[in-house]
């Protein structure tokens, strides 16, 4: 079976389809089977998106981004620093 990728928003808006489905007295088996996604997956997005307004989503990815952001400079310094003690060790008077 080919995988198919869902944006964040499609993920969110199938994720209520089913709590609909859920809702009117349907089990999880079929609602995920109608909305085209296995069990697994549905509690995997639930996990991850449960209780998630389209904001929240926005926000989320925006902290996302920047933290990736702080990481790479963080990584970059570490590096520096690492360079200025290697060069300060060897700058050093043996003795």
């Amino acid at each position: 079976m080919a995988r198919k990728r869902h944006s964040d928003e499609d993920i969110l808006k199938l994720l209520r389809e089913i709590e609909v489905r859920l809702a009117s007295g349907s089990d999880v088996t079929s609602a995920c089977r109608s909305a085209g996604i296995s069990d697994a997956t549905y509690y995997n997005w639930r996990k991850k998106f449960g209780g998630m307004a389209r904001s929240q989503l926005s926000e989320m990815k925006a902290l996302e981004k920047e933290n990736q952001r702080l990481k790479k400079i963080v990584a970059d310094l570490e590096l520096d620093k690492l360079i200025l003690k290697e060069s300060l060790d060897f700058l050093k008077p043996k003795g």
